[in-house]
């Protein structure tokens, strides 16, 4: 299970809307073998795909495929805009260490 920050469903409900996907828009969150550390984020605003897990929070909707799942379970989907950038940030439990782009990061362990 992971969880949605306020800021980031405020977010994700406007980018739907913008995209025109309405409601039932939210982000597509899944994880690559690539970047800086081993793995990567990929994100996008799309609709559920067959299988993704939903998770939902004052409106925002983020849809995670099962094999990404096994490496965001636990994570948190804020959305910040600061002076470093704007956009989604994943705080995830299961990583290890983060390159400095805050995309790419290396998993624990697996038991």
């Amino acid at each position: 299970m992971i969880q949605i920050t306020d800021a980031a469903a405020k977010q994700l409900q406007l980018l739907a809307e913008e995209k025109g996907l309405g409601p039932e828009g939210g982000l597509r969150l899944t994880v690559e073998r690539g970047g800086c550390a081993g793995l990567q984020y990929a994100m996008s605003i799309a609709t559920r795909e067959e299988g993704d897990t939903l998770t939902e929070h004052g409106g925002g909707k983020v849809f995670i495929d099962q094999e990404s799942m096994e490496f965001l379970d636990g994570s948190v989907v804020d959305y910040e805009d600061g002076l470093s950038g704007a956009g989604f940030r994943i705080h995830n439990p299961r990583a290890t260490r983060s390159c400095g782009c805050g995309t790419s990061f290396e998993p624990a362990a697996q038991t």
